[in-house]
């Protein structure tokens, strides 16, 4: 098929092949690529109208036990930005951003080694106070933890448990999250969907993968049962063994975001803050996003992942520096009583 009949095909089953999806990963035309996003945007407004979510986003710790060769954050990253924030400062921080608009408090941190000895006790009071003293949904990326601390999780309700593959290549894989186990990683994901959470999945462009890679990925997460989805260009970061990467524009990231809305039609899928900051949100949303995420107050003394400062303390990345470009869009925050409304029917 000719890439406009996969697209249309798309819009209505969201079935097609690997190879339809290799071609729609290699469209180049301008004609077309315009075809593909208007054909996301138009799947988007049937299912979500114009209505935007917004995610706040509390970076609490940047102690990592791992060692990813592409992360900023990565154990032996002398360069790295170190802290933990403390209860009041994350409840503060979480307050503020509850009270600018945003729609869930994502609490999110490396796989810090303090936590696990723990056992995780001062997160899981966190996830409580917040619900108790912010009324705000709670999502949490904690890295890869123990089934216990997963059931855990769920029994404080916690919304949405991330936690991302990165590539669905196990070789690539390897070389990305060093000494890590896909298995023992896809597994946390799926018994946290079992015991009611909902499960955020998330993949990287610009890492070496091939399009037949990225085409397996996608086909394999629609496959799965994920309530959010995203993509984010890889950005080298200074003091990793990936810094001397050449960096990657973004034309793929854009057209995996409008595969992901056509492969998966009801599902959230985020324009992130934390790769162009506030100037890469428009093509973002016109490739068919609905979700706003890396919302971070200015001031605060958090850190982005991928661009660690870009637009924080300017106050572009807040729901102020936000909402005007969606109604430039013709799309606008919804309500908190809108995405309940979503969370309940979609558990």
């Amino acid at each position: 098929m000719q890439a406009k009949e996969i697209i249309d095909a798309l819009k209505e089953t969201s079935k097609v092949s690997k190879e339809d999806i290799v071609t729609l990963l290699n469209i180049e035309a301008e004609e077309d690529l315009s075809y593909l996003f208007q054909a996301a945007q138009d799947v988007r407004r049937r299912h979500f109208g114009n209505k935007v979510f917004l995610y706040g986003f509390v970076y609490f710790s940047t102690y990592c036990r791992n060692n990813c060769s592409f992360c900023f954050f990565r154990r032996d990253n002398n360069d790295t930005i170190r802290y933990r924030k403390n209860r009041e400062e994350v409840m503060d921080i979480a307050k503020g951003l509850a009270d600018s608009g945003v729609h869930v408090i994502d609490l999110t941190l490396g796989e810090d080694p303090e936590l696990h000895k723990e056992n995780f006790s001062s997160m899981l009071e966190l996830v409580r106070d917040i619900h108790r003293e912010i009324d705000r949904p709670v999502m949490i990326s904690p890295g890869v933890i123990s089934d216990e601390l997963i059931e855990a999780f769920a029994k404080e309700n916690v919304e949405f448990y991330a936690l991302y593959q990165e590539t669905y290549n196990r070789e690539l894989f390897q070389k990305l999250r060093l000494h890590q186990d896909y298995d023992v990683r896809m597994h946390a994901k799926q018994k946290a969907r079992a015991c009611g959470m909902r499960v955020e999945e998330g993949l990287m462009t610009g890492l070496g993968e091939t399009v037949e890679d990225l085409a397996d990925s996608l086909l394999s997460m629609e496959q799965q049962d994920f309530s959010q989805i995203r993509v984010m260009t890889f950005v080298p970061q200074n003091g990793t063994p990936m810094d001397g990467y050449e960096p990657q524009n973004h034309d793929m990231e854009l057209k995996i975001i409008a595969l992901m809305r056509l492969l998966n039609h009801n599902v959230l899928i985020p324009a992130s803050l934390d790769v162009e900051g506030i100037a890469g949100l428009e093509s973002r949303i016109n490739a068919g996003c609905n979700v706003v995420t890396s919302i971070i107050p200015p001031t605060a003394g958090l850190a982005g992942v991928a661009q660690s400062t870009m637009d924080v303390d300017e106050g572009f990345r807040t729901v102020k520096g936000v909402t005007p470009r969606l109604e430039k869009l013709g799309m606008r925050a919804a309500t908190m009583a809108e995405y309940r409304e979503w969370l309940a029917e979609n558990k």
